[in-house]
């Protein structure tokens, strides 16, 4: 970027020129191109035109003051990139970013150098995760657009790396599975990018949590930690490993006949440069570190089905649980307490305090999908058993449980006989 010279240079320009000295050698001396001694002498003392001009920025200058005014005492500069975004949503404003920057640091000069703390976490704290988008991935003889899907433990730098179609639900939380296999155990904490199919609404701290998410992170056992918004800095170890993901893998030549194929090469090629990267935590190499660190994560446990719908639901009297216009059923004994449901790729699956209770396949043509077994067994201080089925009732489900060629004719006669 061409740097702005200052007045003194420019009066420089001008006393060797006038010396004499060529206009190569004034731009050698100044380290400048010859083309900006050139136009600085060429414009010699006319004024800039731009001098005259109105600021773009002043038709709001009111709200730019007030802005200022009731940021100006917070601990941190004020983030002109939000007061831009402010004024285009809330007051119709045209102009550029840099139009706002302009007029801001005229009145208020440059702000105080932004610091941040370098923090270090302790073992099995915390992870770090974010995409990588990839346009131009060959797999075979045929050029697809894949997301790489990056969770690095923060203490020992080891990272998961996982390729996937998209970014929708299921597949958000299809790569945590995967990667939390890869890494042999769960953090404490997973900080997280400000993606929609973590945060439903907002975003940082005072971000409303996808429910989704916020169940399958309770049914896992983490903590979800969304990072600040404009932060990168705030899960640089994510930043880095995506980055480093293209290092490793260049995607656009790598021979690979499909994904399974690319997914291999990239476990390998990951693996073989955690046993040579050094761990600035540890001293030793990220390998050796993440073996240490395994010892501080979570068990690794049965790791839910992805799912992209999870809501909660009340059982009805009849044993029965609403959703997605369908009733399934479900133990009498959780009658009047509420239940969690997931809907999940091709099932429905039904907990109650993180216990699968019954599993049934979605988007069924059937709205009433009856599991009789969910009607047995004995009353409980809450819910009393439902009445057996009488001997008509038996009958009929007799005749339900038997295939329509496998039915005998002294069945339908013997169900005559109870009807008399």
């Amino acid at each position: 970027m061409r740097r702005r010279l200052t007045k003194e240079e420019v009066m420089t320009i001008r006393v060797l020129e006038e010396k004499g000295v060529s206009k190569r050698s004034i731009a050698r001396q100044l380290g400048v191109s010859e083309g900006t001694v050139r136009y600085q002498l060429k414009a010699g003392d006319k004024e800039d035109g731009r001098q005259g001009k109105p600021e773009l920025a002043a038709a709001v200058g009111s709200v730019i003051e007030r802005w200022m005014e009731d940021r100006r005492e917070g601990s941190r500069p004020v983030n002109v990139q939000e007061l831009h975004e402010q004024l285009v949503s809330a007051h119709g404003y045209t102009g550029s970013y840099r139009s706002v920057l302009r007029y801001v640091r005229r009145r208020w000069g440059r702000p105080p150098i932004r610091t941040y703390r370098r923090v270090e976490t302790v073992a099995g704290a915390q992870s770090q995760t974010d995409w990588g988008e990839f346009p131009r991935v060959q797999l075979g003889s045929e050029v697809e657009s894949l997301s790489a899907f990056v969770m690095v433990l923060s203490h020992s730098r080891y990272p998961a790396v996982v390729w996937s179609w998209c970014q929708d639900q299921v597949s958000w939380l299809w790569c945590h599975n995967e990667a939390f296999r890869r890494l042999k155990g769960i953090p404490a904490t997973n900080r997280i990018d400000n993606v929609k199919t973590a945060l439903a609404q907002g975003a940082g701290a005072w971000g409303v949590l996808h429910p989704t998410y916020k169940a399958y992170a309770r049914s896992v056992g983490f903590h979800i930690d969304a990072c600040p918004p404009r932060a990168p800095q705030a899960k640089g170890k994510s930043e880095a490993k995506v980055r480093l993901s293209r290092l490793l893998l260049d995607v656009e030549r790598l021979p690979v006949a499909d994904l399974e194929e690319l997914q291999a090469e990239t476990d390998y090629r990951v693996d073989r440069w955690a046993d040579r990267a050094i761990c600035p935590a540890t001293g030793m190499t990220v390998k050796e570190s993440w073996l240490s660190e395994q010892e501080q994560l979570a068990p690794l446990a049965l790791l839910p089905e992805p799912f992209d719908v999870a809501v909660r639901r009340p059982v009805h009297r009849d044993a029965t649980v609403h959703f997605e216009g369908r009733q399934y059923t479900i133990p009498f004994a959780y009658v009047g307490r509420h239940v969690d449901v997931r809907g999940c790729a091709g099932r429905v699956q039904i907990f109650a305090d993180d216990e699968l209770l019954r599993e049934y396949p979605r988007h069924t043509a059937e709205r009433l999908l009856i599991d009789p077994t969910c009607y047995e067994g004995e009353s409980t201080d809450r819910a009393l058993a439902p009445p057996p089925l009488g001997k008509m009732g038996r009958k009929l489900q007799e005749i339900q449980e038997t295939p329509v060629a496998q039915r005998p004719v002294d069945l339908y006669h013997a169900l005559m006989e109870v009807a008399r």
